[in-house]
């Protein structure tokens, strides 16, 4: 008994630590990895209606959260500790996403408002990816991970801002897409620089 539970104790331990540090340079491809598919899961819930432009707001206040707190942990590299603290924060962001999408509020997806939302956040989607991919394949360091988190947790804040009262016009929209902007060249410029 004892013994089952110190292997699955070391099993615990071994699976945070190569959670934490499975990609070059120690930064975690799972935790970026995990961002876009959070983000996908918003965009399909906008696409189909079960997610109100209100509530995509909200999702988005709290991914900016997260990725303020994923930028803090990857900056030196994440712990194992840090990752299971992400893990869980990402765990119940997916109950919430869940929760949303399967309450009784619906979404216009024809809506004007709703169309800017879905391109804001499929513009998410793509950023997270690339920033996976550049992880994935060494480019970008822990240093790096973290000043593109913080870039996107300003990006998500101004969705969530423009989001806040159900309804993103014209102007939001225009903010958010200059700031997505500034990111994505962040992106680039980490992804091909020589360090």
């Amino acid at each position: 008994m004892i013994r089952t539970a110190l292997t699955i104790a070391v099993a615990l331990a071994c699976a945070g630590t190569a959670f934490a540090q499975s990609a070059p340079g120690g930064a975690s491809q799972e935790v970026v990895q995990r961002q876009a598919d959070q983000q996908q899961r918003i965009e399909n819930g906008l696409k189909d209606g079960s997610l109100t432009t209100r509530e995509a707001g909200q999702l988005e206040r709290q991914q900016s959260s997260l990725d303020k707190q994923i930028a803090r942990d990857q900056k030196n590299g994440m712990t194992a500790k840090e990752a299971s603290q992400i893990n869980r924060r990402e765990n119940a962001m997916s109950r919430q996403i869940h929760a949303d999408r399967t309450n009784a509020a619906r979404g216009n997806p024809n809506s004007a408002s709703s169309q800017r939302m879905q391109a804001d956040v499929q513009r998410n989607v793509n950023q997270d990816r690339r920033m996976a991919q550049g992880v994935k394949n060494g480019q970008l360091s822990n240093k790096e991970v973290a000043g593109l988190e913080r870039g996107q947790a300003h990006v998500d804040h101004a969705e969530a801002r423009a989001a806040a009262n159900g309804h993103v016009g014209a102007r939001e929209q225009a903010h958010i897409q200059r700031a997505e902007n500034h990111q994505s060249g962040n992106i680039h410029r980490d992804r091909n620089n020589a360090s």
